[in-house]
């Protein structure tokens, strides 16, 4: 992998991760907390959409996929900090 591809990568996952934080209003980390867990959504994302057998292509389809990724993780992530 490249410099350049690793980059991209981090910074789409950084803003899905403040999307994220966004859209599941309340249940966030904090501005880096949400950066890091959108990072990991995105992988979390790639891997759910692959089994939905749904395709990305692009910048968005990307952005997308970590968003939604991010959003399942933080949700996740709350259900857990209740219990």
């Amino acid at each position: 992998m490249q410099l350049e591809s690793l980059i991209i990568i981090l910074a789409i996952g950084a803003v899905a991760g403040w999307l994220a934080g966004i859209i599941m209003k309340g249940r966030g980390f904090g501005v880096i907390g949400n950066i890091v867990v959108g990072i990991v959504g995105a992988v979390l994302g790639a891997y759910l959409f692959n089994f939905l057998g749904i395709a990305v292509a692009g910048l968005i389809g990307a952005l997308i996929t970590a968003t939604v990724g991010a959003v399942v993780l933080l949700f996740i992530a709350s259900l857990i900090r209740k219990a």
